[in-house]
């Protein structure tokens, strides 16, 4: 049915070859021979390089033992009792003791850790009961130390600020000053009127039960040996006209009594001053006494009384000036 196109031929009269049937022509045992001598070649570089590592292995090994062998013939110069090979062996338990002490240590740190963990909420880390190796003698219980104290000895209180062979807990402040005004206290028993106590005469009375030191003896038993002090001290102040002036002014401060000291019938704290005013009540302890503050002046009319510590303030500027 179909026709086939005559094949066309060369001149010299051979059919061509189309370049699809051509293949390389190159033997496959020239690949396989390749192949064995890339193999051979990597063999003996391995052999090779085994017999280079074996060789300096051993001349590392002789080169060892040169140097212990010089180093024990040193030592038996320097110690020629000694026996060969005891530096060796005191080697060989320094390196058993330094394991052994790793080991150990490794053990404690173990030991913390655990415990840092169970008692990590609590906040508290107490230290943990190690065991110890039997192979060790126990260690003593520690001894408590006792802590340094940096609390007031009392010892520079006791050489500056000692009177008749007592100590006094009180020391004067730098503003502490004599006042110009007449101050007195008027003591009260019940209704019974005692004798006037004048106390314009010095910068600070102390107020108490020991009558060696007490400039104003208090005898009741609640009060204290040392109970409170009257101190006058120099103050600023504003006027009027809004300048700044200073005065001498009465204050009452507790030297940490027992029972207390009561100013117009309230308990003042201790180790705290108070400023005193005019017809002001203190109490000491659980005594019925009653002690009126006024000065001289205080019988006079209010006008007068203004006009006078105004004066008297005055003064006492210029002369504190």
């Amino acid at each position: 049915l179909f026709s086939r196109s005559p094949k066309r031929k060369s001149k010299s009269g051979r059919r061509s070859r189309s370049p699809r049937g051509r293949r390389s022509r190159s033997p496959h045992h020239a690949a396989v021979k390749v192949k064995q001598e890339r193999d051979d070649h990597c063999r003996r570089g391995n052999e090779d390089r085994k017999q280079r590592y074996s060789s300096e292995q051993a001349h590392r090994r002789e080169r060892s033992s040169d140097r212990d062998r010089h180093r024990d013939h040193a030592d038996r110069r320097k110690n020629p009792n000694e026996r060969p090979g005891v530096r060796g062996h005191e080697r060989e338990r320094d390196v058993q003791n330094i394991r052994e002490q790793q080991a150990e240590r490794e053990f404690y740190n173990e030991r913390r850790r655990e415990h840092r963990q169970n008692n990590g909420g609590s906040g508290v880390e107490h230290q943990p009961e190690l065991r110890q190796p039997d192979s060790k003698p126990k260690d003593k219980a520690p001894v408590n130390k006792e802590k340094p104290s940096f609390e007031l000895s009392g010892a520079l209180l006791e050489d500056t600020n000692t009177f008749r062979g007592v100590v006094i807990k009180y020391s004067e402040p730098p503003e502490a000053r004599i006042p110009k005004k007449r101050w007195r206290l008027y003591p009260f028993k019940n209704d019974e009127f005692l004798p006037v106590m004048y106390i314009h005469r010095q910068s600070a009375y102390l107020l108490g039960r020991h009558r060696r030191i007490a400039d104003i003896p208090i005898d009741h038993p609640s009060c204290s040996k040392q109970h409170a002090v009257f101190q006058y001290r120099l103050v600023e102040y504003t006027r009027a006209d809004g300048t700044v002036g200073r005065r001498v002014r009465p204050y009452i401060i507790d030297l940490g009594s027992g029972n207390g000291t009561f100013l117009n019938n309230q308990r003042i704290e201790p180790q705290r001053y108070y400023e005193l005013k005019e017809k002001d009540v203190l109490k000491f302890g659980f005594s019925i006494r009653e002690y009126v503050l006024l000065h001289e002046s205080s019988d006079k009319s209010e006008a007068n009384t203004k006009d006078d510590d105004e004066e008297e303030e005055e003064k006492e500027e210029e002369s504190d000036s």
